[in-house]
């Protein structure tokens, strides 16, 4: 698998309602942090995010965070 493109160097923090949601992984998005079909072509898919309540989240923008779709801070750690 091909790496992703770091969409931002910091996580997405966001007060999202309960939903459905689908988390870019490729970075490609216009819609970031959220999927708008830029991974088209590539070997990636977005990832599915479901809240049963309103929620604060802190959604990863480098997208190479071990607890996708949410931040771990390896933003932090990458060159």
């Amino acid at each position: 698998m091909s790496d992703p493109v770091i969409a931002q160097r910091s996580p997405y923090v966001l007060e999202l309602d309960s939903g459905t949601y689908w988390w870019c992984r490729c970075g490609r998005s216009a819609k970031q942090p959220f999927c708008d079909g830029s991974h088209q072509g590539t070997d990636f898919t977005p990832l599915k995010l479901e809240l049963s309540e309103t929620k604060k989240v802190a959604l990863c923008g480098c997208k190479h965070s071990t607890r996708a779709p949410l931040c771990d801070g390896t933003h932090s750690k990458l060159g």
